[in-house]
C-alpha cells in the first residue's frame, strides 16, 4: 500500500460566533452586506471579495476556481472576465455555477447558486475605462485559457500591445466583460463549536422573494 499523509488530527474549534433564529426575517443581502464589510475590516484577510467559482466545464468535469467579485446588489454578484476563457466556454454552454466565499478568519462561508448573464456593454466599458492601464492591457494581450508556449511568448504579446497603445487609451476588447450571478439560494455559514455549526439558507420562491431555513449542520 502507497504511504499517504493522515491529516485526521488536524482540528481547530470554531468560536467566533453565531447565526440567530432572527436572521430568517431579513434580507440575505443585508447579511452579505454586512458580513462582506466585516471581512472587508479584518486585518487576517486580505482579499475579501475573492470567491471561489464553479461551472460545470464542456469536457463533463465541474471546475472551482478564484475570482474577485467586483459588484453586487439584490440583482446578483459581478465579475469579470474573458468570455472566451474556459470558465466562458462552460458558463456559455451551462449558465448554473456555484460561488463561495470563506473567510477563515471569522470562521464563515457564504454559497450561492444560481444562473450566470452576461452584463450589458455599458457595465463593462464603465468598469474596464476604471481599470488601471496595465490591467486593461494584459486583458487585450493574454488569449485566456488557451496553451501558450513560455511566459516569454506572454511577455512578448503584451510588448506587442504596449507599442500598440502607446499613444492611446485601450477600448474594452469584445471578448471581455463582466457576468452577474443571479442567486437562486444563498447559504450563509457560521462554524460553532463541537462541528455544531449554524446554517441559513435563503431560498428564491416563485413569487421571487426570500425564504430562509435553518439547516442541520
Amino acid at each position: 500500500m502507497e504511504k499517504h499523509t493522515d491529516l485526521g488530527h488536524w482540528r481547530k474549534s470554531y468560536n467566533q460566533g453565531r447565526l440567530s433564529d432572527d436572521l430568517k426575517a431579513i434580507s440575505p443581502w443585508i447579511l452579505f452586506a454586512q458580513w462582506l464589510e466585516e471581512a472587508e475590516q479584518h486585518p487576517a484577510i486580505e482579499e475579501a471579495n475573492a470567491m471561489s467559482l464553479v461551472t460545470m466545464g464542456t469536457d463533463g468535469f465541474p471546475k472551482a476556481r478564484v475570482v474577485l467579485l467586483k459588484q453586487y446588489s439584490e440583482e446578483g454578484l459581478v465579475f469579470y472576465t474573458n468570455y472566451t476563457s474556459e470558465k466562458g466556454q462552460a458558463i456559455a454552454a451551462n449558465p448554473s455555477v456555484g460561488v463561495s466565499f470563506f473567510w477563515p478568519a471569522l470562521e464563515r462561508q457564504v454559497i450561492v447558486k444560481g444562473t450566470a448573464e452576461k452584463v450589458t456593454a455599458a457595465t463593462s466599458d464603465a468598469y474596464f475605462a476604471s481599470r488601471p492601464l496595465g490591467s486593461k492591457l494584459g486583458a487585450i494581450a493574454s488569449d485566456q485559457s488557451s496553451v501558450i508556449e513560455s511566459r516569454d511568448e506572454l511577455e512578448r504579446r503584451l510588448l506587442t500591445v504596449e507599442n500598440t497603445y502607446a499613444n492611446q487609451t485601450p477600448d474594452r476588447p469584445n471578448h471581455w466583460g463582466g457576468y452577474c450571478i443571479q442567486p437562486h439560494a444563498i447559504e450563509f455559514w457560521q462554524g460553532r463549536p463541537n462541528r455544531l455549526h449554524d446554517r441559513l439558507l435563503y431560498s428564491r420562491t416563485d413569487d421571487q422573494q426570500w425564504s430562509a431555513q435553518r439547516l442541520s449542520p
